[in-house]
């Protein structure tokens, strides 16, 4: 697909555009780190492997975005740019390591070694994160894009990646305590380990969907 060139956004525009990262990494950052925390204590009293694991995907998740807010701490666009590969093996890294706990914990859970258990503050945190996230993800996403930064588009899908996972907690959770189909949620969070696994190989190689800054043009998925 041909792909036209253009001058990409301005001095001003990039500023702007830079600035709204750090505001949404930092944002990301910060819900994370609480839901990380509501999530562990709630698993942990309710002896619910998923919602451990759910904390620690948080915790991964905040690794990734502070790579983000770490090249974007810089004001010299041409170091933001040199960060760039070294953010995008971290956060390729925290793909990794998300895919790796959440398929162990889902085999151990599908062997019998433990299930999701009920737990309403659970619910009622899947449910807030299914809510919030998607919106965070998004506009991270566009402001990425139109920047032209990879590490940008990556960590908003890594933040898409916790939205799914958000999905199959609240699912998981209703389900076991609906009709005892502790199953449900390993099942799907093996797909998902899939999916992570996946974005995390273009991460590392830096194949993250959003266009140059002197390009214009559609990227793949859009």
């Amino acid at each position: 697909m041909a792909v036209e060139l253009s001058l990409g956004p301005g001095p001003t525009r990039r500023a702007v555009l830079a600035r709204r990262v750090r505001w949404l990494v930092a944002a990301t950052i910060t819900y994370n780190v609480i839901e990380g925390i509501v999530a562990t204590t709630a698993g942990t009293l309710a002896s619910s492997g998923a919602l451990v694991a759910f904390g620690l995907d948080s915790m991964i998740e905040v690794a990734s975005a502070a790579a983000v807010a770490w090249q974007f701490a810089a004001r010299d666009p041409q170091v933001i740019e040199r960060r760039e590969k070294t953010a995008l093996r971290i956060i390729a890294i925290s793909f990794f390591v998300l895919a790796a706990y959440v398929t162990a914990d889902s085999v151990r859970t599908l062997l019998g070694s433990g299930e999701a258990e009920h737990s309403a503050s659970g619910l009622v945190l899947a449910a807030l994160s299914l809510a919030i996230m998607p919106g965070l993800s998004y506009a991270q996403r566009r402001a990425g894009r139109e920047l032209g930064s990879a590490t940008a588009v990556a960590d908003s899908k890594q933040t898409l990646l916790c939205t799914y996972l958000s999905a199959v907690l609240l699912v998981g959770l209703a389900l076991n305590s609906l009709l005892g189909w502790s199953w449900a949620d390993p099942i799907v969070a093996l797909v998902i380990a899939a999916v992570a696994v996946k974005e995390g190989r273009d991460a590392w190689r830096g194949d993250a969907c959003c266009p140059r800054p002197h390009q214009r043009g559609r990227c793949h998925g859009e």
